[in-house]
């Protein structure tokens, strides 16, 4: 897997190449870019996709130590990324993590060209949950994140309502869960989590301020939300949609807030169809 050395530290990525515009896709909590593995054929031979995996639990190289790793600066750890592969009118398309709201606030969208926002943290919603609120808490007490990944390794503990359950309606494959979960058996990894998760006050801070530069970003904005999602109130997903100047709502049945897993064969037909349009 190719890497790139940024201020935070080490980045590894997935590239499928191409001279076709770029999309860069993003994940959540103790994800990579696999998440989007069912979405990627249907879009690789038109697109370049890009698939960094962030330092949010499942990345293999720590950051420095002195890495700032809150939600501000994940956020400028994807400008700095999309620089140094110089990446330009890029589409990010986030789920799950609210990523976008820090970068529009920070003003560090200059490479981007669109947004997709997929069933993702907004508003009041931070963090989402009760599995939101576990891991923060998981987070912030000593050996949390230990106890946390044991118990996530176990599948039927993984799907109750209060950890995995309420993530995905057909659940993620045991064996990729049990891949995203290895780097947590390392303390410089539990530490890089921490110092994101465990900071979700300040974090919820920063998301709702951020929520008032949203309609600063004119570039044409997809959000699609699951009508079923137990974690993203239905409600955000019309809220976000209007705030961007070129925001609109696509919904999806059938899907709690893993879209890539429970329909990506429906995802990727409204990402492509925005991209077109756009």
């Amino acid at each position: 897997m190719p890497e790139v050395e940024l201020s935070a530290g080490t980045i590894e990525y997935q590239d499928t190449g191409g001279t076709g515009p770029t999309i860069v896709f993003l994940h959540g909590l103790a994800m990579d870019g696999r998440l989007w593995r069912h979405v990627l054929p249907g879009l690789r031979e038109e697109y370049r996709c890009v698939l960094p995996t962030l330092p949010l639990g499942a990345h293999r190289q720590p950051m420095h130590p002195d890495a700032d790793l809150s939600l501000t600066g994940h956020a400028r750890i994807i400008a700095e990324f999309l620089e140094r592969l110089n990446l330009t009118a890029a589409t990010l398309c986030f789920i799950d993590w609210g990523g976008a709201q820090p970068m529009i606030a920070a003003g560090l969208t200059d490479r981007v060209a669109r947004l997709v926002l997929c069933a993702c943290e907004a508003f009041e919603n931070y963090p989402p949950g009760i599995p939101g609120r576990m891991a923060a808490l998981s987070a912030k007490l000593p050996g949390g994140l230990r106890i946390m990944r044991r118990t996530l390794l176990i599948r039927p503990l993984r799907q109750l309502p209060f950890t995995f359950g309420t993530m995905s309606k057909r659940g993620v494959p045991d064996k990729l869960m049990r891949e995203w979960l290895a780097p947590l058996a390392r303390p410089e990894i539990r530490r890089d989590l921490a110092k994101y998760a465990g900071h979700a006050r300040q974090a919820r801070a920063a998301s709702l301020a951020a929520t008032e530069k949203l309609p600063s970003f004119e570039g044409p904005v997809l959000v699609v939300w699951a009508v079923e999602d137990r974690l993203m109130p239905r409600e955000h997903g019309r809220r976000l949609a209007d705030i961007f100047p070129q925001g609109r709502l696509v919904e999806i049945a059938d899907s709690y807030t893993l879209i890539t897993e429970d329909q990506p064969a429906e995802l990727t037909r409204h990402i492509r169809e925005f991209l077109a349009a756009t």
